[in-house]
């Protein structure tokens, strides 16, 4: 399941950001702007998928589709569920492209500013230069 996230989530790092990238395992430990999206899949299994970025990576997303140099909280809260809803989105479409265990994507919620403390089953984390971006999953109770 995280495999198709990742990609989407390296896909927007190439196509959006334009951006030389390195991908880790683990989530960041840096302080984040959290959110995240549920998805159910053809299988019956829930799942919540999260993303955290640091402030350094939201803006510079900001930047890129508001062209604004120094957005504020809310503008950044508001960035973050856009890029998870398009991250998660193009994920569906990989998922749904491949024939693996397509899923429905959830409304995006924030969930708070603060550091990653989630119990996730698998996480992975994009760097741009000092800038960090974690995608996380973990399956749910229905």
């Amino acid at each position: 399941m995280l495999d198709t996230i990742k990609e989407a989530a390296e896909n927007f790092c190439i196509h959006q950001i334009r951006e030389p990238h390195e991908l880790k395992e683990g989530s960041t430990q840096k302080r984040t702007l959290i959110a995240y999206i549920d998805i159910d899949t053809q299988d019956n299994k829930k799942y919540r998928v999260y993303i955290a970025s640091d402030k350094e990576f939201m803006q510079r997303i900001s930047k890129l589709f508001l062209e604004e140099d120094e957005s504020d909280e809310e503008t950044l809260k508001d960035m973050t569920l856009e890029t998870a809803n398009l991250i998660i989105g193009s994920a569906k479409v990989i998922a749904e492209e491949i024939s693996k265990n397509p899923y429905v994507i959830g409304t995006p919620q924030f969930e708070k500013i603060g550091t990653f403390n989630f119990d996730v089953d698998d996480s992975q984390t994009i760097k741009i230069d000092n800038d960090e971006f974690t995608i996380a999953i973990k399956e749910i109770d229905a």
